[in-house]
């Protein structure tokens, strides 16, 4: 009889102590936040501190007040509504970030603490923080009418067909002259636009220019560079190559639509032709075959190589069919090792792009 006593008290006491714990965890979020990270972007370490607003609505009845928040890192500093708010009311949390105290792509966590129990919620700021330059003509070693660049190409990525792709670039202004945002001129492809980001950059400052490329307008798929020319007045002019790689985009499937869209097998993945001479053309097919249940549309196929003559006899294929995709390999001029990648890009939305390899030993 004592045993059982002692371990009914047991467990009710464990009970009564676990409650509070199981209700703190269901207890949802009393505030409803608009976004939960801020992208600052590229920020020049010259610029100073920036700002981050995080806006949030109170979404139940009781009145609730933010009670404390802290960050993972003392680069940043937050400032915050202190009132209490009632349900149906908003108000914001401002966090400051110090570019001096980051190189490079950083991520920052703020920890927002409320007054009531469970009222705990986790924000975001991220970017890329570039130190100033100790040396502009070493940090900045790609020199275009005065116009110093990082690289000698402005490597835009992958850019997919739904949405345009952006990306920030750093020049440096080695003239003697002042670079105005509506004093720009851009001459290139459609498909690219350029805009400065400042209003003004000064002589022997640098500053920050905004890439911008549409793969839809682009209306072609695969790799491409396309050379594109800046000026401002005073003869300044700076010329480029961006580069991308531009892919279809194809929305998520559901579970249903699975069997149902067009589906590219290619037999074999890889040829390899062992020892070859180079004076000897060579010529092997690769087969294509429609497993899905909707018409394959094959858009492009594009090689490695001007070496490689690549030919189909159709660009689609009904359920079930198949057809060889044939191709004249020319090894003339190439020793040792050898490897030619071949890139199909179809409306198959799982496999979009694939590629196949062609290997050798030349002689």
């Amino acid at each position: 009889m004592i045993r059982f006593t002692v371990l009914f008290i047991f467990l009710a006491n464990l009970i009564f102590f676990i409650q509070p714990a199981v209700a703190q965890d269901t207890i949802p979020s009393r505030l409803v936040w608009k976004v939960n990270k801020v992208d600052l972007g590229t920020i020049l370490e010259e610029q100073g501190e920036q700002m981050a607003v995080f806006e949030f609505t109170h979404s139940l009845d009781s009145g609730v007040w933010i009670e404390r928040v802290w960050t993972d890192c003392g680069c940043t500093t937050a400032d915050y509504s202190k009132d209490t708010i009632s349900a149906g009311e908003s108000g914001h949390l401002q966090v400051s970030f110090d570019p001096s105290s980051a190189v490079g792509d950083f991520s920052r966590m703020v920890v927002v603490k409320g007054n009531l129990a469970g009222m705990q919620d986790t924000l975001f700021i991220e970017g890329k923080s570039i130190p100033f330059p100790t040396d502009p003509e070493v940090d900045y070693p790609v020199v275009r009418g005065q116009i110093g660049l990082r690289m000698e190409k402005i490597n835009m990525g992958d850019v997919f067909t739904n949405e345009p792709s952006s990306r920030t670039v750093e020049i440096y202004n080695f003239s003697d002259s002042t670079l105005y945002r509506d004093s720009l001129n851009y001459f290139g492809p459609a498909h690219i636009q350029v805009q400065q980001l400042q209003d003004s950059i000064e002589s022997k400052n640098r500053g920050l220019l905004e890439i911008t490329y549409s793969g839809a307008e682009k209306n072609d798929l695969g790799f491409f560079e396309d050379p594109i020319q800046l000026t401002w007045p005073d003869s300044l002019v700076a010329d480029a190559d961006v580069i991308a790689n531009v892919f279809e985009f194809y929305p998520s499937l559901s579970k249903d639509q699975l069997g149902l869209v067009p589906t590219l097998r290619i037999s074999p993945s890889e040829i390899d032709l062992k020892e070859i001479s180079e004076d000897e053309i060579q010529e092997v097919f690769y087969t294509f075959t429609n497993r899905g249940r909707e018409l394959l549309e094959i858009k492009k196929v594009q090689g490695n190589c001007e070496c490689l003559e690549l030919t189909l006899p159709k660009l689609e294929l009904a359920p079930g069919e198949s057809m060889d995709l044939k191709v004249v390999f020319d090894p003339k001029g190439r020793k040792g090792i050898d490897q030619r990648n071949i890139y199909i890009f179809s409306n198959d939305p799982l496999n979009s792009i694939q590629s196949v390899i062609l290997k050798s030993r030349i002689k």
